[in-house]
């Protein structure tokens, strides 16, 4: 008996070896996450993780460069003071303390006349 035992014992110790050389391992894919729907009192909701999950973009679009931009695209990115557009805060630092309150710019006061009675500063 104990014979027969380590017999058994080794053959089962040796298919494991002539097993690999012509066995084909089949793995199934992994079934795609979904979103769980719940029903409540017949008001339906949804996993707000899963669905933001969703709106990620995949990792092989946030590692690509963007394309380089065009001519026209280039220009439209440039500062309005630059393509010669309005610019608020130009307009506001031109016209100084009579923003809103005048249409000339604001300008230092006249200097006073000199006196022909007193020396030069």
């Amino acid at each position: 008996m104990p014979r027969l035992l380590s017999l058994l014992l080794l053959a089962c110790a040796a298919l494991p070896a002539q097993a690999d050389e012509h066995t084909v391992v089949v793995k199934a894919a992994a079934p795609e996450k979904g979103c769980v729907e719940v029903e409540v009192h017949g008001q339906r909701a949804q996993s707000m993780s899963c669905l933001s999950e969703k709106l990620l973009p995949n990792s092989n679009t946030i590692k690509r460069p963007p394309p380089p931009l065009s001519g026209a695209e280039a220009a439209v990115q440039r500062p309005s003071n630059q393509l010669g557009l309005y610019n608020r805060a130009a307009l506001e630092h031109r016209m100084g303390n009579a923003f809103g309150k005048s249409v000339t710019p604001q300008r230092p006061a006249p200097a006073p006349p000199a006196s022909p009675l007193l020396p030069p500063r």
